[in-house]
C-alpha cells in the first residue's frame, strides 16, 4: 500500500470508527431481555378463597412489581460490574506547520487506547454486583413473604367483619321482637312504660350497630382489594372460614430451623459481603490504573510509516481515597449491626407471634367448648321465662346484649388466632410459588 493511501486509509477507519461504534453499541443484543408482557388478568367472577387471593396478589400487587424491577435492576448492575471500560479510538495529526497549512507535512495517527484496571479491583467490583444482586433477590423473596402475611390477615379481617355484621343485624332482630313484646305487655298491663322505653331505646341503639359494622366491612373489602392489586374485586363474596383450632405443630419450629434461610437474614448477610467488597474496593482506588495506547500513521514529511506506543499511570498524590475508605468501614460495621438487629428482632417477632397463637388458641377454645355453650343455654333459657312471665323484658335484654358481645369477643379471638398464625408462618414458611 503506497504511503499516501496508508494514511487516508487510517483517517478513514478512525472517521468510520467514531460513526459506526456508538450506534452499534445503542442496539438490543440478539437475544437480550426485553420487558416482561403484563400477565392478563384473571376474571373477577366467583367467590373469593383465600387461595385464589395468594395466587392474585403475587400476580398483581404493583409493590411486588415494583421489587421485582428493583431485583432485575440489581442483577443488572452485577452483569455491568464485569463488565471491563471501553477501548478508546484515537485519530490525530501532530507537527502540523503553523505558517502553512499543509497537512501534507504532518504525522497523521489512528490507534486505541484501554485502560487496565488495578489488579484486584474488577474482582472486588464483579464481588459488590454479586452481593447487590443477592441482597436484590433476597429483599424480593421477603416482600413475597409479607405480602402473604399481609393477604392472610386481610383475608381474615374481612371474614371477621363480616361476622361481627351478623351478629349486629341478628341483634337488631332480636331488640325489635324484644320492643314490640315489651309494647304489647304494656298495653295489656303486664309491665310498666319504663321497661317499654327501656326496649325502645335498646332497639335504637342496636340500629346504630349494623351501619358501624357495614362500614368496618367496606374498609377491610378495599384493604384486601389494594393488596390483591384487583380493585374490582372489593365486593367479591369470600368462601371458607377462619381457622378455629390451633396447630400447636408451628410452635415446634424454633428460630434454630428456619432463621438462617429467612429472607431477612440472607438479605442482611448479602449487605454484609457488599460492604466488605466496598471496603477492599476502596482500599485499592488509590492504586492507579495502567493505560495503554498503541497508534499508527505515516510522517508524510519524511515518507516513514509510524508506530507509537504509550503508557498512562496518574500519580495518587493528592487524593488517596482516604474518605471513601472512611466511609466504606462505617458502612460496614453498619452493615454487621443492621445483621444483628434483624437476627434479634425475628427471634424476638418469632417470640410475641408464638405467645399471641397460644393465648388466642387458648381463648378461642374456651369460648367455643364452654363460654359460647353457656351463652346460648342462658339466652334460651331467658327467652322461655320471658314468655312464661317469669322475667322482665330488663333480663331479656341483658342476656341478648351479653349474647351478642360473647359473639363479638369470639370473632375478635379468631381473627388473633388466624393473625398470629399468618405472623410465624412468614416467619418458618417460605412464600408460595406463582
Amino acid at each position: 500500500m503506497q504511503p499516501q493511501r496508508l494514511s487516508n486509509f487510517l483517517l478513514c477507519m478512525g472517521l468510520v470508527a467514531a460513526v459506526t461504534l456508538p450506534g452499534w453499541a445503542a442496539e438490543p443484543r440478539p437475544g437480550a431481555q426485553r420487558p416482561r408482557p403484563k400477565e392478563p388478568r384473571e376474571a373477577g367472577g366467583g367467590a373469593l378463597s383465600l387461595d385464589r387471593a395468594l395466587r392474585l396478589a403475587l400476580a398483581h400487587n404493583p409493590d411486588l412489581e415494583a421489587g421485582s424491577a428493583r431485583k432485575e435492576a440489581a442483577g443488572g448492575r452485577a452483569v455491568q460490574a464485569r463488565a471491563w471500560p471501553n477501548p478508546e479510538l484515537e485519530v490525530f495529526s501532530q507537527d502540523m506547520p503553523v505558517s502553512r497549512s499543509r497537512m501534507s507535512q504532518a504525522k497523521h495517527m489512528a490507534g486505541f487506547s484501554q485502560v487496565i484496571p488495578y489488579p484486584g479491583k474488577k474482582q472486588a467490583d464483579i464481588e459488590i454486583g454479586a452481593a447487590g444482586a443477592a441482597a436484590g433477590t433476597a429483599a424480593w423473596r421477603l416482600q413475597r413473604v409479607e405480602l402473604v402475611r399481609a393477604v392472610k390477615i386481610a383475608y381474615c379481617q374481612v371474614q371477621t367483619a363480616e361476622r361481627c355484621a351478623a351478629v349486629a343485624d341478628d341483634l337488631v332482630k332480636v331488640a325489635q321482637a324484644a320492643a314490640a313484646a315489651a309494647g304489647q305487655r304494656n298495653a295489656a298491663g303486664e309491665t310498666t312504660l319504663q321497661e317499654q322505653l327501656r326496649a325502645e331505646i335498646q332497639l335504637a341503639q342496636t340500629q346504630a350497630e349494623p351501619i358501624e359494622a357495614a362500614r368496618a366491612t367496606a374498609e377491610a373489602r378495599q384493604e384486601l382489594a389494594r393488596l390483591l392489586g384487583r380493585p374490582d374485586l372489593r365486593a367479591s363474596p369470600l368462601s371458607g372460614a377462619p381457622n378455629e383450632s390451633g396447630d400447636l405443630a408451628l410452635l415446634r419450629l424454633t428460630p434454630a430451623g428456619w432463621l438462617a434461610g429467612h429472607p431477612a437474614m440472607v438479605a442482611a448477610r448479602a449487605q454484609c459481603d457488599q460492604a466488605t467488597a466496598a471496603l477492599r474496593r476502596a482500599g485499592l482506588e488509590p492504586l492507579p490504573d495502567l493505560k495503554v495506547g498503541v497508534a499508527g500513521g505515516r510522517d508524510e514529511a519524511a515518507e516513514e510509516n509510524l508506530m507509537e506506543l504509550r503508557f498512562t499511570l496518574p500519580l495518587p498524590l493528592f487524593d488517596r481515597n482516604k474518605g471513601n475508605q472512611q466511609a466504606a468501614r462505617a458502612e460496614l460495621r453498619e452493615a454487621d449491626a443492621s445483621s444483628l438487629a434483624t437476627e434479634q428482632r425475628l427471634i424476638t417477632e418469632w417470640r410475641a407471634a408464638a405467645a399471641r397463637y397460644l393465648a388466642a388458641s387458648k381463648q378461642v377454645a374456651a369460648h367455643r367448648e364452654r363460654i359460647l355453650p353457656k351463652s346460648a343455654e342462658a339466652l334460651r333459657l331467658i327467652q322461655t321465662g320471658f314468655e312464661e312471665g317469669k322475667f322482665g323484658i330488663i333480663d331479656l335484654l341483658d342476656i341478648q346484649r351479653t349474647t351478642a358481645e360473647v359473639q363479638r369477643v369470639y370473632q375478635r379471638k379468631l381473627f388473633e388466632l388466624n393473625a398470629a398464625r399468618a405472623d410465624l408462618e412468614a416467619l418458618t414458611e417460605p412464600a408460595p410459588a406463582l
